[in-house]
Parts: C-alpha cells; sequence; structure tokens
C-alpha cells in the first residue's frame, strides 16, 4: 500500500514519538513545520524545540517559522501538497484556510478521549478530576475547539503514581502507533468518521496560575492530584515565609492540624496539615533554586514545627 504524503505540525515533546513512528511507516512525513527557536535557559540562547530537533535526527524537511497562519509558514505548508496534515501538541487554532489545505484530511492527535477533556491542557486535568483512565483520539480537525469527528481511540490507565510527564510519555507512545493506524486505513479507505456527541464534551482549559496553587483546605488526595498534575512543569505552588515553593511529588501520609501547618520538619523532611489528612513533600524547589529532597529543603532553610505554608505571593516564580 503506497504511504500517504504527510505535512506534520508539532512543538512539544509530546509530540516527537508519534513524528518518530510515522517517520518508520509508509507515511514518512515530506514537512516537518514547527515553531522557531526561542530564548530559552540562563543564558537565554536560542532553543529549537523537541520537533525541530528530532526532525533532524531523522533526517526529515524542516522549517521553523513563527505560523502557518499565513505568510511563509502557510506558503511552506501549501508548497508540500499534503495528503493528509498531521497536527500533534501543536499549541496553535488553525483556521479554515488552513485545515482546507490537505488533499484528504487534517488529523489531529489528541490527548483524550474525545468528546471528553476538550482543550489545552487533557492530560494535566485528567490527573486533576481525579480519572481512572483516559486515551487518545485521532479526529479530522475542524473549526471548533477538538469537534471534529473522531477517526479512532485508544484508552490508557492513570497509574496512581503517575503525573502529567510519564501519562503524557505514555499517551505519545500510544498515540503515535495509533496515528499509523489511522493513516494507513486512510489510505486504504476503510476508516469512517464519527461524529461526537457534543452534548458529552467536558473541557480541559489551559493551565494558569490559580491551578498551580496548592489550597491546603482540601484533602490530602486532592493535594496530591495537584501536585502529580503539574509535574514536572509547570509544577504546583505553596509558600514558606514568602518564598514561593515549586512541589514536584509528595504522599500522603496520617497527620491532622490546621491546614498548611508544618507538622514535622526533620530529616524526613516536611509534613503539612491538610484539610483532612497530611501531605509529605518528597521533591520540592525554592524560587531560583535546583531541584531537592524535601529533607534537603529542611536542612537549608529550616522550617519550624508549627509555621503554615500559604499563598504565593506576587503571582507565581
Amino acid at each position: 500500500m503506497p504511504g500517504l504524503r504527510v505535512a506534520f505540525l508539532g512543538n512539544d515533546p509530546w509530540s516527537v514519538p508519534p513524528l518518530e513512528d510515522l517517520a518508520l511507516s509508509a507515511h514518512r512525513p515530506a514537512l516537518v513545520l514547527t515553531r522557531s527557536p526561542r530564548p530559552a535557559g540562563r543564558g537565554n540562547r536560542l532553543r529549537p524545540t523537541a520537533v525541530a530537533e528530532a526532525a533532524r535526527r531523522l533526517d526529515l524537511p524542516l522549517d521553523e517559522i513563527e505560523t502557518v497562519k499565513g505568510g511563509r509558514g502557510f506558503d511552506a505548508l501549501a508548497a508540500s501538497r499534503p495528503d493528509v496534515m498531521v497536527v500533534v501538541a501543536y499549541g496553535e487554532i488553525l483556521p479554515g484556510p488552513v485545515l482546507r489545505l490537505p488533499r484528504l484530511a487534517p488529523v489531529n492527535l489528541h490527548f483524550s478521549l474525545l468528546p471528553e477533556l476538550r482543550g489545552a491542557a487533557p492530560v494535566q486535568r485528567a490527573i486533576l478530576d481525579g480519572l481512572v483512565s483516559t486515551g487518545v483520539t485521532t479526529m479530522v480537525m475542524a473549526e471548533g475547539l477538538d469537534t471534529g469527528p473522531v477517526l479512532l481511540q485508544a484508552t490508557e490507565s492513570i497509574d496512581s503514581e503517575d503525573d502529567a510527564g510519564t501519562l503524557g510519555k505514555r499517551l505519545a507512545a500510544v498515540g503515535g502507533r495509533l496515528l499509523v493506524d489511522t493513516l494507513d486505513r486512510l489510505a486504504a479507505g476503510t476508516i469512517e468518521p464519527i461524529a461526537q456527541d457534543h452534548a458529552l464534551a467536558t473541557l480541559a482549559p489551559k493551565i494558569g496560575p490559580a491551578d498551580r496553587r496548592i489550597d491546603w483546605t482540601e484533602d490530602a488526595p486532592a493535594v496530591l492530584r495537584r501536585i502529580r498534575a503539574l509535574s514536572p512543569e509547570p509544577t504546583a505552588l505553596t509558600a514558606l515565609r514568602e518564598v514561593p515553593l515549586k512541589v514536584f511529588s509528595a504522599r500522603a501520609e496520617e497527620g491532622r492540624g490546621e491546614p498548611g501547618t508544618v507538622l514535622q520538619a526533620d530529616k524526613r523532611g516536611l509534613l503539612v496539615a491538610a484539610g483532612e489528612g497530611a501531605v509529605r513533600p518528597i521533591e520540592v524547589a525554592p524560587a531560583g533554586r535546583r531541584r531537592m529532597t524535601s529533607a534537603a529543603f529542611v536542612r537549608g532553610y529550616r522550617p519550624e514545627v508549627g509555621e503554615r505554608l500559604g499563598e504565593v505571593p506576587g503571582g507565581s516564580p
């Protein structure tokens, strides 16, 4: 079976496994489009996206552009004459003129079981919402927010230890295989798009500053879900003595006290009272500092039993 001519759009590290799977399939991309390098790190050096690095490693035709809505990006996409435009974690809402460029279809790989969790943060919201399973969906893109008809889906369990990083990585791997299967069936003409039931739709909006703040009045399981959902980035936040503190991982333990109160601060690290139960942070990072164990934080910052962790002053660090 001959492969389809594919233009691939993506920016995120989670875009890379699907790109790698396509590169090994009959549908090796004829063009990869990704965002231009951005300043990053302490030296503000220009850093290419993970997709740009992968495309170079895979020896795929690459163009780094600001947008495909117009200008050079749109022209490059149109000139590639794609049968299918594949979009994975690209982060830009695409208008009708872009969606109409491919001969067969614009196909999006979305990291949820649509119509559940439409939007920019389906992996994080699945954990925040306490779901026990989620999945990936290939769909024909429409101008609405993840409203297009579904092509294929695959379900994936959410482990109690999963954070957004581990779950997203696993979904990207599952999604890569699903994407190749989808294009195989599109090429063979053996797939029928199925309209979503919009009445069942739920939303997964972009994570904002308010989502990052730990509310210690919530019970320990809810606090843990927030920490897991936002790790390894952008991370959940609290503060000690008005110094912002990122929390990367934690576990629930027995304990009781006013929410946010430090119950222990010793060689085992911190133990903090929640609305019900207690939370022991495992890895943390004070503002501007490297990631460290909770025990190392206690040694360096010497929090005292009875102190309160609370709101981050002046927003996120």
